[in-house]
């Protein structure tokens, strides 16, 4: 908790996160032997556990509050509201709907092939560096917009076109490709259908929606998704609701504010960046990353001596 106070309370959550992860192979350095199959074992177990407290000791530390301890009674994402949303002396139950709602999501962002994050994990475990710097080299990644950053640009998208009046005139700008605006949360550069994952995450989507109350950016969120489907601009471009715009969705129902929802993300995946880790170390023929690089430019420079430079 001390180093949290020497962190300022307006950092952003993954910031936070990404100091934290990083620090404990300071903590844990008497079993950081990459080699050693247990050493492995331990760091993964200890990495995939304690992300939840960590990233609940981040919410609770930017808005002000005192961090929670887990509880054994708990399950491991009802272990995560309870962190995030109890106070000292109130009694805090966790939703059970909420409580499906984040395992679900878990699950499905756990792993998601060579992504950004998992190959720059792979890359910088790829030099013998410990797993807890390699996972936080990850979270750095993660933590760009293009990249863990798309659920949250679906809720500012929302709250950009404010109210369902406003839609019709948005989706136009959409349709007219010089002006700037994109849909966000919609099309995949893997999947040219509606996405698998998309299809498991929309019904939790709309249960959680059914069981949390109303949010005047849910009823932009269901019309968009209700145009996407029906409206042939959008079916023959394949642009189909993705995991993001569910995730965002249901994040926003949760109460997660939106500066956490990369820090979500980034829980889910370390169960896969770790996976990564260690397949990598235990290839025998496994060789420190070095992506090749083609050279385009000049075959040929002529270079000023210095004596003749203006």
């Amino acid at each position: 908790s001390r180093l949290y106070h020497r962190i300022n309370h307006d950092a952003h959550p993954m910031a936070m996160m990404m100091a934290v992860v990083s620090s404990l192979s300071a903590f844990f350095h008497d079993r950081l032997n990459i080699q050693d199959p247990e050493d492995r074992m331990v760091t993964a177990r200890r990495l995939i556990a304690k992300m939840p407290t960590i990233a609940a000791a981040c919410y609770k530390h930017s808005i002000g509050d005192p961090s929670i301890y887990p509880r054994d009674d708990l399950s491991y994402t009802g272990n995560l509201l309870y962190m995030m949303f109890s106070l000292p002396g109130k009694r805090y139950e966790v939703n059970p709907v909420a409580e499906r709602a984040l395992d679900v999501l878990f699950t499905l962002h756990a792993d998601h092939e060579q992504n950004a994050s998992t190959s720059t994990v792979r890359l910088a475990g790829s030099s013998g560096t410990n797993p807890y710097a390699a996972v936080a080299a990850g979270i750095a990644c993660l933590w760009g917009p293009a990249h863990g950053g798309a659920n949250e640009a679906v809720i500012r998208m929302l709250d950009r076109i404010g109210d369902v009046s406003n839609i019709d005139s948005f989706i136009a700008k959409v349709k007219d490709k010089n002006s700037g605006v994109r849909l966000m949360g919609f099309g995949h550069r893997v999947y040219k259908s509606f996405a698998p994952r998309a299809r498991i995450i929309k019904d939790v989507c709309h249960q959680v929606l059914e069981t949390m109350g109303h949010d005047p950016r849910l009823d932009l969120a269901m019309r968009l998704e209700e145009i996407a489907l029906s409206d042939p601009y959008f079916i023959e471009r394949k642009l189909y609701p993705n995991v993001d715009f569910y995730s965002g969705i249901i994040y926003s129902a949760l109460k997660i504010p939106v500066e956490m929802f990369t820090v979500m993300f980034a829980i889910a995946r370390t169960a896969g960046w770790i996976s990564h880790w260690i397949e990598m170390i235990t290839d025998k023929d496994q060789k420190i990353g070095r992506p090749r690089q083609l050279y385009v430019g000049s075959a040929k420079r002529n270079v000023v001596p210095l004596a003749e430079r203006g």
